[in-house]
């Protein structure tokens, strides 16, 4: 029971970034854009966090770890954000091609990341990109009370996280009534499905694609923040060379998953995270840890393959995703 205890603890922790990334993407094809830029964006939004605290510890003697949290933040939205906008001004104004924009994007934001993440820590006395201590704890501790967090059973599962965690399944449950139960969700799954009849209904198209795209390219930086100052499944605030490692494709594909739906991203989301520590609570000594890390990767592609074969229609993708929208031939 303890092992099993620790072992989906670890899989609750492994899901955030995952979380954020299926979340951003799905408001993101709401609209009908297809951003396979995922992976790009949250290394821009893992090194934009990671920058802003560490540029603020070193702007005065006495930091705020409040404060150098919430930089570290709004950092990391701003610059995946700014990578999802350029994604809007090639896609939507100039109707560029999305799926070759969106690779595009993923080779740009890795290299801008690795780029600036290797720089900086050169110019550290330290020859290393850090955070302080602080920041480190308080993206890692818990938030809840010791006395609740030693509950039996349910108090080390439930209470044990960081923020960070608890703000991820906040913001699916924030998206799921948005989509769903209010009136701009609405306008915006009508413009995922056909622009042409959201525009001739008065809906301002190009507004509704810019605002969700770059809103859901900041949400998706939040998942490689998450990796970036996580210890548990990440590197624990330290700038390490391609940290992401691929939670970006896992996260398009986890989309799919949860036919878009951010209620489901949760569960599924939690059921990858799952997998990708499976290795480390239920060993199995004639397999090698190889076979381990390609697991999550094989159930993307055993899920993705069973969503094509059901072909139902809450299964199916908004109708105009991938799809450049002409005013002109409406």
């Amino acid at each position: 029971m303890h092992n099993l205890v620790n072992f989906l603890t670890a899989g609750i922790l492994a899901t955030a970034p995952l979380l954020f990334g299926v979340l951003g993407e799905i408001l993101t094809e709401k609209s009908g854009n297809l951003n396979l830029g995922v992976e790009g964006m949250m290394f821009m939004g893992g090194i934009g966090g990671l920058l802003g605290a560490y540029y603020y510890g070193l702007s005065t003697d006495t930091p705020s770890t409040f404060v150098a949290v919430l930089l570290a933040i709004l950092c990391s939205m701003l610059c995946a954000g700014f990578g999802a906008f350029l994604f809007s001004v090639l896609t939507i104004t100039l109707r560029a091609n999305q799926n070759v924009t969106g690779l595009a994007l993923t080779i740009f934001g890795v290299g801008f990341a690795n780029f600036f993440g290797e720089a900086v820590a050169a110019s550290d006395p330290n020859r290393v990109l850090a955070v302080s201590e602080s920041v480190r704890n308080a993206f890692n501790g818990p938030i809840f009370p010791p006395a609740m967090v030693q509950i039996p059973f349910l108090g080390k599962l439930l209470f044990s996280h960081n923020f960070m965690v608890y703000l991820s399944i906040l913001l699916a449950l924030v998206l799921s009534l948005f989509l769903y139960h209010s009136r701009k969700g609405l306008n915006l799954r009508a413009v995922g499905e056909n622009p042409a009849t959201a525009d001739a209904a008065g809906v301002n198209v190009t507004l509704y694609k810019y605002v969700a795209t770059c809103l859901g390219g900041a949400i998706s930086g939040l998942g490689g923040l998450y990796l970036v100052m996580n210890a548990a499944c990440g590197v624990g605030g330290v700038w390490v060379h391609n940290c992401i490692d691929g939670y970006g494709w896992l996260a398009v594909a986890l989309v799919i998953f949860s036919v878009w739906s951010p209620s489901r991203a949760v569960l599924c989301s939690l059921v990858f995270g799952g997998l990708s520590v499976m290795r480390y609570y239920y060993p199995v000594s004639w397999i090698p840890s190889t076979i381990y890390d390609i697991i999550p990767y094989l159930t993307t592609a055993v899920v993705l393959i069973a969503v094509s074969i059901r072909n139902s229609r809450q299964s199916q993708p908004p109708e105009s995703l991938g799809l450049a929208y002409f005013r002109e031939e409406r």
